[in-house]
């Protein structure tokens, strides 16, 4: 038997930024050498190309733009079934409707992955047309991967499928896990300064939580620091809320930052917080990032991987979304707590390890392939 043939798909695929699209380039990089493997996604705007990024051959369908967070691209739909016909397995990366309708139209008949990274959640108008579409899909697949179980028990979609869903974390980025281990090396856990920084970043928006960090770091006092790193709709409005609670001096806003910047600021934290307040964050792959510097992480007990992620009480502490007096009195703790806060940033990092390496995900997934194709042989 030869290389297996996969074909990912996804709405868009490195540079573009978004927590899909890292672990989409994660796995393709991975996989590249051992499968005979294709990416399919579309343009943000304009005519479609082909190219070959670190190895990995990508096919963009012309779109006209993006609607709803989906791109407008008829191209896309011609494109899957050409390229779907010699494939071995297609794993669709959700939501993305309008892969789900490609899908459908293909004529494809071999095996299908899904890879659910979280429900439709703000476009909720669009799922009277959406959720006709996707239920088929969902019934056609063969295997649906999500990334933490929290994400399948929150899910108000997955329930009818849970017989063919298979927890496959996201995983970290092999660089941040060298970068993270080389720093520990040098330097340990332990760092000369009188006051503890804790870091937050992410979109400025909605349903992220800053607003509520913002007022739960000003009850905290003391000569704590909170850095922020993002940029996004609500930079302005937090900026001044930052002014209104006085701890403007102790709040520095970096908006978007060069690799070296964003390097640095992990090595100078002491604490991550993910104070999400919505299910929109579905796993929060940031909370990896730090935990790869052994930082302890503050995460929300949201119906998502979230909590999932870094677990209360052992590598950090878990708080009620929204609550602003649980996220002051966990951050409080932290201050207090040195010693703990240290091992629990050890713990961390050994969770990391041990459950969310790049290998381990690429492994996981290459041997459901696999497991797939000696079932169709």
């Amino acid at each position: 038997m030869g290389k297996m043939k996969i074909l990912q798909v996804n709405k868009l695929y490195y540079p573009e930024i978004g927590g899909i699209e890292k672990t989409l380039q994660q796995i393709s990089e991975g996989l590249n050498d051992a499968v005979d493997l294709k990416v399919l996604v579309c343009q943000k705007k304009g005519r479609g190309a082909v190219e070959k990024l670190n190895g990995v051959e990508v096919h963009r369908s012309g779109s006209l733009g993006v609607a709803a967070s989906v791109p407008v691209s008829f191209p896309f739909l011609w494109d899957l079934r050409r390229m779907s016909k010699d494939r071995d397995v297609i794993q669709y990366h959700l939501p993305f409707p309008l892969g789900d309708l490609g899908c459908l139209l293909s004529g494809y008949r071999g095996k299908v992955v899904a890879y659910w990274h979280s429900d439709v959640v703000k476009q909720k108008k669009w799922m009277v047309l959406y959720k006709p579409i996707m239920k088929r899909f969902l019934q056609r697949t063969d295997v649906i991967l999500v990334g933490a179980e929290g994400i399948l028990e929150g899910s108000r979609y997955l329930k009818p499928y849970r017989e063919k869903c298979k927890v496959v974390p996201f995983a970290v980025t092999d660089d941040i896990l060298h970068a993270g281990g080389d720093y520990l090396a040098r330097y340990s856990y332990q760092k000369e300064k009188k006051s503890i920084n804790f870091l937050f970043i992410g979109r400025l928006v909605y349903y992220k939580g800053c607003s509520v960090l913002l007022e739960a770091f000003a009850g905290l006092g003391g000569e704590a620091t909170l850095t922020i790193i993002g940029e996004g709709s609500l930079k302005e409005e937090l900026r001044q809320q930052a002014e209104v609670y006085k701890i403007a001096d102790r709040v520095f806003f970096k908006g978007h930052v060069s690799d070296s910047e964003m390097k640095r600021c992990m090595e100078e934290a002491d604490v991550f917080v993910l104070p999400s307040v919505e299910r929109s964050e579905a796993f929060g792959l940031v909370q990896l990032e730090a935990m790869a510097y052994g930082m302890p992480v503050i995460n929300t007990s949201l119906p998502s991987g979230v909590p999932e992620v870094s677990i209360h009480g052992e590598t950090g502490l878990t708080v009620a979304p929204g609550s602003v007096g649980e996220l002051t009195a966990a951050m409080e703790w932290m201050v207090a707590h040195p010693q703990e806060r240290v091992e629990m940033g050890k713990a961390a990092r050994k969770r990391l390890e041990e459950r969310y390496t790049q290998e381990i995900m690429v492994d996981k997934i290459k041997k459901i392939y696999e497991g797939l194709c000696k079932g169709s042989s």
